[in-house]
């Protein structure tokens, strides 16, 4: 038999029922009668095939006589069949997750057991959110697009482990300030305790909980981004994840907050400055200041000659050590 007479087997069809579906594309008009007839098959055990073919969206019947089904796009017809396993596999990881949860854990894993893959954008948002939610002493996120979840939505499930004592220390990607409204995000949770850094590189987005587990993205393509991750348990590739982050707070600068009301009256556009050192492009300045890109840059460049900074970033910093603008310490 060819290795391709059974290429849908993976999402549920049978060779007998795939050769059918074969037939019928390349007759779309024929009559049960002919296609039995070519089939060397019964018109009953035609029309039990057609039926399993119809539930999973491979063909449709036409009205009239005489009898007809007309065969779905490939395309169409196996990416909805491909997205409804996902989604059971999706719902049979979770479930996986709740009996893990009831098993007693021996004290030395197996290395199979030390790392996880998650798959379907469902279960990885919950895997964040578990962890998110079971942290007791310390949170530790590298933030940065894109995201499975709604970036312009606060993560009230932060404000609330934040409330009840949680020490949650974040590094934001300078790219993730840019979008609208995420800045302001940031800067209420800070408020609500949550210790926040920017930095112009973040290289991956990652949460560690308490220094014994980490969640990370599998794959680098944006376009597969939140769609798979892979769970890090206490090994040393943990470790490593807990030294790169920390390598990474001692390099950030303390997220900007609202300029201090009583800033040095030598403090030129304290609001640029906070900005800056976040690492916005020029457009995404404008944006939150209001005002028109030129005039932006008009003000850039008048503060980096100031300071005598080579970057708009270097501006950012130095102005921060001259405390001309409110950060988190």
């Amino acid at each position: 038999m060819n290795t391709d007479d059974n290429a849908l087997a993976a999402v549920g069809v049978d060779a007998e029922d795939e050769r059918l579906y074969r037939d019928l594309l390349r007759r779309p008009r024929a009559t049960l009668p002919e296609l039995a007839a070519r089939t060397g098959r019964t018109t009953v055990a035609l029309r039990r095939a057609f039926s399993r073919l119809e539930s999973l969206g491979l063909v449709s019947r036409m009205a009239g006589r005489p009898i007809r089904y007309v065969p779905t796009r490939p395309d169409v017809a196996v990416a909805a069949l491909i997205s409804s396993r996902e989604e059971g596999l999706a719902q049979a990881r979770l479930a996986a997750l709740v009996l893990l949860a009831e098993t007693p854990r021996t004290e030395n894993q197996a290395p199979e057991e030390l790392v996880e893959v998650v798959q379907g954008q469902a279960a990885v948002v919950q895997r964040f959110t578990q962890l998110q939610q079971t942290a007791t002493e310390e949170l530790l996120v590298l933030d940065r697009p894109p995201y499975a979840q709604d970036p312009t939505q606060q993560n009230a499930a932060e404000l609330e482990r934040l409330a009840h004592g949680l020490l949650v220390r974040g590094i934001y990607d300078a790219s993730a300030l840019e979008i609208p409204g995420k800045l302001r995000l940031a800067q209420e949770s800070a408020a609500a305790g949550e210790q926040a850094r920017v930095s112009p590189e973040v290289p991956m987005k990652l949460a560690i909980a308490d220094r014994k587990t980490a969640i990370l993205p599998l794959s680098t393509d944006a376009s597969a981004y939140a769609d798979s991750a892979v769970i890090v348990h206490s090994s040393t590739l943990l470790d490593a994840l807990v030294t790169l982050f920390e390598v990474l707070w001692r390099s950030a600068l303390p997220l900007p907050v609202k300029p201090l009301a009583d800033s040095p009256s030598s403090a030129p556009d304290p609001e640029l400055f906070a900005l800056l050192a976040a690492g916005l492009k020029d457009e995404a300045v404008a944006r939150q200041l209001g005002v028109s890109l030129r005039t932006v840059h008009r003000r850039v460049s008048e503060l980096m000659d100031l300071l005598s900074a080579r970057t708009r970033f270097q501006a950012g910093l130095l102005a921060a050590r001259r405390g001309w603008w409110g950060t988190d310490s």
